[in-house]
Order: structure tokens, then C-alpha cells, then sequence
């Protein structure tokens, strides 16, 4: 994989690169800024881009609004953040564009390289890799002891295909079903989920969160 670092902190960013290129991929731009990272992205076309949320020049939320701003040029740009903070309104912002993989990931958390090369090629490949206190944050409220236990063993599976970034197509060749019959099961699993019929792709967003935030996967 083509990979871009946006990292500000020279030792982590030298030793991401390292990490992926020990993996086999190639890192085509590693920068340390805001502006920098827009250009990267835009100019680089990366298969995936792993962005710090805060960077250089004030430190807030630059990285992820380079992120945003290449998605709007590149739609589907995999990005992974990877931060120390969980910036609420930039991350739904990205979470609800429902086009290409999405990930975001704590510093403090990431305990292994298998894990941080786990969740960086589930991104690369159009899922997603959420972590369970970020989801806990975006969603803003109490989580119910589990909130998927109305949900059958086939309507289980069809979220769980869905959390990995797959379109009602790709999960019905999965499961052998006809896309209809997926259909079906979504907006059974969106009704059973207390998902109000507003926009389809925000639905499918706050099912995934829901999933993920009752450790649906576990790896994460």
C-alpha cells in the first residue's frame, strides 16, 4: 500500500514509517503540519492516510480537517486518525460521509503492532476501525447493556458485514442473499435499533456505532 504519515512528533512519525515499511508498504509522504497534510494527500493520492488529529500551526484540530478537506476532493480517501484526543464534531463530520474506509484510534491504546497494522488495512480496505472510548464519545450517552439483543443471529451478521464498510450488495454476496433480502434485514435492524428513518447513510452510521460500541468487535 501507498500510505501517508501526518504526524508532528518526529519519533512516533520515524517510527510509523518504519512500522508500515517492516510490513511491506511504502510510506510516499511523511509530514509534520496541517497544510502540509492537504497537500500530501491531494497531491499523493495514498491507498490509506494515517492523520494526528492536532498538528501544526495552532495545534487544534488541523489534521483532521485536512482529512475532511482531501475527502472532499478524493471521495472515498481511507484515513485513519490517530490521536490522543477525540475531536466530536470533525469526527462525526467524517464518520457520517459513508464513502470509503474511516478509523480512529487512541495513541494511548494502540498496544501492539498487530493490532495499529490490524485496524490500518481494515481501513485501506473500506471498513472501519473505531475505538470503543471514541464511539462511547460520539455517541454521547449511556449505552444499554446491549443494545443488539432484539437483533437475530442473520440480522447480527448483516450489521456486522456492514461495520467492516460493505454496501447491501457486497454483504449479499457474502451471505448468498439477494440484495433485496438485505435490504430488508437493514431497515429491520435500523427500526429494531431505535434508528429514526431520516437519512439512510447516517442510519447505517449509527448502526455500525451502535455495534461497535457493544463490542461487536472485540479487537478493537
Amino acid at each position: 500500500m501507498r500510505i501517508v504519515v501526518a504526524e508532528d512528533l518526529f519519533l512516533l512519525r520515524d517510527g510509523m514509517v518504519r512500522l508500515v515499511e517492516a510490513h511491506g508498504h511504502s510510506v510516499v509522504a511523511a509530514v509534520d503540519s496541517g497544510p502540509a497534510t492537504l497537500d500530501a494527500l491531494i497531491s499523493e493520492r495514498p491507498d490509506v492516510a494515517i492523520v494526528d488529529v492536532r498538528l501544526p500551526p495552532t495545534f487544534s484540530d488541523e489534521g483532521l480537517q485536512a482529512a475532511l478537506a482531501a475527502r472532499r476532493v478524493l471521495p472515498g480517501l481511507p484515513v485513519l486518525i490517530l490521536s490522543q484526543h477525540v475531536e466530536q464534531l470533525y469526527a462525526r463530520e467524517l464518520l457520517a460521509d459513508g464513502h470509503g474506509g474511516v478509523g480512529y484510534q487512541l495513541k494511548d491504546r494502540v498496544l501492539d503492532a498487530g493490532q495499529f497494522m490490524d485496524a490500518l488495512n481494515r481501513v485501506a480496505d473500506g471498513g472501519t476501525a473505531l475505538d470503543p472510548t471514541v464511539v462511547a464519545k460520539l455517541l454521547g450517552r449511556p449505552m444499554r447493556a446491549d443494545p443488539l439483543a432484539t437483533l437475530t443471529e442473520r440480522e447480527r451478521s448483516v450489521l456486522a458485514l456492514m461495520a467492516e464498510g460493505l454496501s447491501n450488495a457486497a454483504i449479499a454476496g457474502r451471505l448468498f442473499l439477494s440484495e433485496g433480502a438485505i435490504s430488508k434485514y437493514t431497515t429491520t435492524i435500523f427500526a429494531k435499533l431505535g434508528l429514526a428513518a431520516d437519512d439512510d447513510t447516517n442510519r447505517r452510521v449509527r448502526a455500525v456505532l451502535t455495534y461497535l460500541g457493544a463490542g461487536g468487535q472485540s479487537d478493537q
